[in-house]
């Protein structure tokens, strides 16, 4: 059974992951004409994003869109991808510290 923070932090992880994949989808997309930028709602998705329920794709606002009609921007994309790198790396640091401890809960209720 899931602590409530392990579940927490599965659901997060399965956003940053949709999150990286949209960013890699604008970035493989960054020179095709009229195409715009995808992203999610990070914090409201978090917050309200139902189990097992995909999240919400949005266009992001105020996004500068060039003569073909494509708005992708690399700056705003490859800061995403580190930001991400490091929420992910946060996450998984955090899940293995869960792990630990229910691990520790088992071996010492064993040896009870």
């Amino acid at each position: 059974m899931l602590t409530p923070l392990a579940h927490d932090l599965g659901r997060y992880m399965d956003l940053l992951a949709e999150r990286q994949r949209l960013v890699a989808s604008n970035l493989a997309n960054i020179d095709t004409p009229g195409y715009r930028t995808r992203d999610i709602d990070f914090q409201f998705e978090f917050l309200s994003l139902a189990p097992g329920a995909r999240p919400r794709v949005i266009e992001p606002l105020d996004l500068t869109v060039k003569n073909d009609g494509n708005n992708v921007s690399l700056d705003r994309e490859t800061r995403l991808l580190a930001e991400n790198a490091l929420r992910f790396n946060v996450a998984s640091q955090l899940a293995r510290a869960e792990v630990r401890k229910i691990r520790m809960a088992i071996e010492e209720g064993r040896s009870a």
